[in-house]
């Protein structure tokens, strides 16, 4: 049955239609409304890859059912900030050169902001136990942990 789910996508009221209102909200944002910050990644929660905000909590838009995010503020990596002024987050990742094949990048930026956003003062273990759920191919937690560091000093 075809269902119409209006939500707020980076400050912008979207509709999407669906035909499964239990379709993965990474689909509706990288397929309906063209925002390919989130990433598929395992598909299980369990990477990362996917991650945004939902109502300023990070969720893993790979299991969240687009229907659940009807009436809710969702933010992705291209609403975190923009190329002229990035999230003090993004600009630490630039900063620290913290990407290397970009895959996870979205999910370690997008949980990272919601760790600041909670903690503005971590701790370096903080900061790795909240990305411990974030999977990296690459080998650039280092960087990625002192990206976040950077970042919370302002």
């Amino acid at each position: 049955m075809t269902q119409t789910v209006a939500m707020t996508v980076n400050g912008r009221a979207v509709t999407v239609t669906v035909d499964d209102p239990q379709m993965p909200l990474l689909y509706a944002l990288r397929n309906d409304l063209g925002l390919t910050g989130p990433h598929y990644g395992c598909g299980l929660s369990q990477c990362g890859a996917c991650t945004v905000h939902l109502d300023g909590a990070s969720a893993r838009s790979c299991q969240v059912p687009v229907a659940q995010a009807a009436g809710k503020t969702v933010v992705t990596l291209e609403g975190l900030g923009t190329p002229d002024r990035p999230h003090p987050v993004q600009a630490a990742f630039i900063a620290e050169q913290a990407v290397q094949c970009g895959y996870c990048a979205n999910g370690m930026i997008m949980e990272s902001a919601a760790l600041l956003a909670r903690t503005p003062r971590p701790t370096e273990a903080q900061v790795k136990d909240a990305l411990a759920n974030n999977i990296c191919r690459c080998g650039t937690h280092p960087r990625v942990v002192a990206a976040v560091l950077r970042a919370a000093q302002g």
